[in-house]
């Protein structure tokens, strides 16, 4: 056992010193009120609500930040695999992360946690600059109850007071993402009804931040219900939204190390992270132009835009022979403005007997250049208002 986790330790080490030579601040914990919490019964540390800030390496470094709340019913905080380790992760993928100490019953009660985690996002958006990252790109991540904690956040948000003396209670307190882990959405959902968990899913509007869930099919604790009545809500409102429901898996998992079904929601989240345009700086245009393949409209496939910076968002558009064979990506799906690769998938060449369901093609056909023998990639430069025509040769 020693050497398994001698092991262990040193493997993590090399991260570890890596990202905690990027900023002097990493590891270090910051106060959200120096001078007191509102609220505030007493002086320990239970009594003083703060952030622990994680630092990526700078080399990695997107600008994107999570606030990370743990769960732990509003009674404990399970700070190690619903914090810190969550907080590596995310590191891990240039996200700066800060985990929130908020405060706990019995002493507090969950409105309270709620003015705890208010204050965070204000507390980081203006401290941006220092911590450099982006004040628009600040989410926030909550497991269990600290993911009802993430939703209240999302759904209860002010723009800021701008008359306060304080500086940092000017500002939105409004996350500009959700991540919600097997969270608690409705005290009713649950055997016994909890008033701890004010439902958050009727507070949801169109100004809600975009949101992931993750959930799964087996929690004890807290049904996947939970999160089906917060994305029900979010689709109504037409808030982008992505959730999944694994079939496996308790309550509690964390990053859910040692389940290779359950831990996919990681990159899944790194994947949303990236198509939703959060990590890099950039603002997202439309693309419109055609599609030929040897010399004639594609009858139906898809063209995929892969831009140089990893961490921008990739753009696709279908292309089908109703619209002529014309890419029409909107804006709110469209790519960054610079050098794309192309990537153009054929799944249909035509359509001549449709109702036989003869096939046209044997497989999916994949062209990355334009003509045969090339080893050239396709590349082209979007520009906003500028259409793209794409000319491929097979044979």
């Amino acid at each position: 056992m020693k050497s398994i986790s001698l092991l262990c330790l040193l493997s993590f080490l090399p991260f570890a010193a890596e990202a905690h030579a990027s900023h002097p601040l990493h590891d270090s914990t910051v106060l959200l009120w120096p001078d007191g919490a509102p609220q505030a019964q007493g002086s320990e540390v239970t009594d003083k609500p703060a952030l622990t800030l994680h630092f990526p390496p700078k080399a990695k470094a997107t600008g994107a930040a999570v606030i990370v709340n743990p769960g732990g019913g509003y009674n404990i905080l399970a700070s190690d695999h619903e914090g810190l380790q969550v907080a590596r992760w995310l590191n891990s993928i240039g996200v700066t992360a800060f985990v929130l100490r908020y405060r706990l019953k019995p002493t507090y009660q969950p409105p309270t946690a709620l003015l705890d985690a208010q204050r965070a996002v204000r507390y980081v958006r203006y401290h941006a600059a220092e911590y450099g990252i982006s004040p628009n790109r600040i989410g926030m991540l909550g497991f269990s109850a600290g993911g009802h904690l993430a939703s209240a956040t999302g759904t209860r948000f002010d723009a800021g007071n701008p008359a306060a003396d304080d500086p940092i209670e000017r500002l939105s307190s409004r996350p500009d993402f959700l991540v919600l882990v097997y969270a608690a959405i409705s005290g009713e959902l649950f055997r016994t009804s909890s008033p701890d968990y004010l439902s958050t899913n009727s507070l949801v509007t169109t100004d809600t931040p975009p949101t992931f869930l993750v959930q799964t099919h087996e929690d004890p604790v807290v049904s996947p219900n939970h999160s089906v009545l917060f994305y029900q809500a979010l689709l109504e409102a037409k808030v982008p939204a992505e959730m999944h429901i694994f079939g496996f898996g308790s309550h509690g998992l964390g990053l859910a190390p040692g389940d290779p079904q359950l831990v996919q929601w990681q990159p899944l989240l790194a994947g949303w992270l990236r198509r939703s345009g959060l990590l890099a700086n950039g603002t997202r245009t439309a693309v419109k132009g055609t599609v030929a393949l040897d010399g004639k409209p594609l009858f139906r496939g898809w063209v995929t835009f892969i831009p140089d910076d990893d961490h921008a968002p990739i753009a696709r558009g279908y292309v089908h022979y109703r619209s002529k064979s014309k890419i029409d990506i909107d804006q709110l799906h469209g790519p960054f403005p610079g050098k794309h690769r192309v990537e153009v998938y054929v799944v249909s060449r035509e359509s001549s007997a449709p109702k036989t369901g003869s096939y046209s093609m044997d497989d999916v056909e994949r062209y990355v250049h334009a003509t045969p023998g090339s080893s050239a990639p396709i590349v082209v430069d979007i520009v906003p208002g500028k259409e793209i025509h794409l000319e491929i040769t097979t044979k």
